[in-house]
């Protein structure tokens, strides 16, 4: 079934067929994804045109009744589109027309498909975001109580991925807790762009029926609408965009940390290691603790970093307008929300469990990590920075360098003053404004 079939004819010849199996490809399996979506659309909907006159009470009753049965469908897991409908939509529309009558029929006045997917797509990523968001805290919570139980644990820095001074644990996990703050800023934004409602704009150019937008704004927990009806289907593809930047920044968090740790858990290194059960063998080298899962986040994290330039190239080059091309999006954002989520959740587990060894900088190799110090120590006892880096350089040319015995770093930041509180307040002044 078709919601733009002009009569009643079900059967369609073998090109017809061949057109629509093309045209709606795998959108049925993306579309379950919005089906609870829909409903609450098509709640708020429904009691806007009742407010507007197009629905006795009595049809707004059996419309939310019908509609909160297909609810409890989604949720119980026995909704399902089938074979013969083209979309979420036509599905539920025809599931509320079986149950409850003409009603069925009357509540698509007002809309075209093209604002109610939009709204759908937006009520999902409204959705998913607050997901993520909480997921975020989870793992913000995670590195800074790792920042503060290891902060006074040493470990070498680099540049270059050549020693360059002292760090610590405390600061490692810290800088990536920061990292996460940052994240949730471009969180926020995907949030705000995806909480504005589009329901109203039709097919892009508004309705003929007096339709009370502010109403379901309102009624949808929207914090505005997009007023101009043009541009609200011209966020189609531009507010998955935005969510899929978001979703990247955090990937590229994920990702370098997933890189640290495969080389400090490296034998190299050896800086951290993790119980035997959350690391994989090999089939010949009985020795063998490899990071699979931390590779597998690397690895899931940089696809999804690739996501803003796949919608760019999907989305680039179109006009205003709805066009076919924007039911792709579905399809290459929705699958990697979901293994965002997973990698996050993963990431959080396996920081839950994470060894690290203790006194590192203690061995002799590391010695040169303390050159800046010695530079320093002299710089504050007067003498010129320049004049003090050449004294030093001597010494390290002549190996005659002796690490000092203690690091003190003080300044906002640093290893001796974390600012932890500080990063937090931030943090949790970004999680206010999410309101599931």
């Amino acid at each position: 079934m078709k919601l733009w079939q002009k009569d009643d004819q079900a059967t369609v010849n073998a090109i017809e067929k061949k057109i629509q199996d093309f045209t709606v490809g795998s959108d049925a399996t993306w579309d379950l994804y919005l089906a609870e979506a829909d409903v609450e659309g098509s709640l708020a909907h429904a009691q806007m045109l009742y407010q507007i006159g197009m629905l006795t009470i009595d049809e707004l009753r059996e419309a939310e009744a019908g509609l909160a049965d297909i609810r409890l469908m989604i949720k119980n897991g026995t909704f399902k589109i089938e074979a013969d409908f083209e979309d979420v939509h036509s599905q539920i529309e025809y599931l509320l027309t079986k149950s409850k009558g003409a009603v069925g029929k009357k509540i698509h006045s007002g809309r075209s498909r093209n604002d109610q997917s939009l709204l759908d797509i937006k009520l999902y990523i409204r959705k998913e975001i607050e997901t993520i968001a909480a997921q975020l805290q989870t793992l913000f919570i995670t590195l800074q109580n790792l920042s503060e139980q290891y902060k006074n644990d040493l470990l070498p820095g680099y540049t270059h991925l050549q020693l360059a001074m002292p760090s610590s644990f405390g600061l490692w996990f810290g800088a990536y807790a920061e990292s996460l703050e940052d994240d949730l800023e471009l969180l926020l934004a995907a949030y705000r762009v995806a909480n504005k409602n589009p329901l109203g704009s039709g097919a892009g150019y508004g309705s003929s029926l007096p339709l009370n937008r502010t109403l379901t704004t309102d009624l949808l927990h929207m914090d505005k609408m997009n007023y101009n009806v043009v541009y609200a289907q011209m966020t189609r593809g531009k507010t998955e965009k935005i969510m899929a930047m978001a979703m990247a920044g955090i990937g590229a968090t994920l990702a370098k940390m997933s890189m640290d740790i495969c080389l400090y858990a490296n034998q190299n290194f050896d800086f951290l290691s993790f119980p035997n059960e959350l690391t994989t063998g090999s089939s010949i080298m009985p020795h063998k603790k490899n990071p699979d899962v931390w590779e597998l986040i690397r690895a899931k994290c940089n696809l999804i970093q690739g996501l803003p330039n796949q919608l760019i190239l999907l989305t680039g080059n179109l006009p205003s307008g709805y066009h076919r091309d924007l039911q792709l999006t579905k399809e290459i954002l929705f699958p990697q929300i979901q293994t965002l989520k997973d990698c996050i959740a993963m990431a959080d587990f396996m920081l839950q469990n994470i060894e690290v060894r203790k006194d590192i900088l203690k061995e002799e190799k590391y010695k040169y990590l303390f050159t800046v110090e010695a530079v320093n120590g002299l710089a504050v006892k007067g003498t010129p920075f320049r004049d003090a880096y050449r004294e030093v350089s001597k010494m390290v040319a002549n190996n005659s360098f002796t690490a000092p015995e203690s690091v003190t770093h003080t300044h906002e930041g640093s290893i001796g003053n974390l600012c932890n509180k500080q990063i937090a307040e931030e943090f949790q002044k970004k999680m206010q404004h999410f309101k599931p």
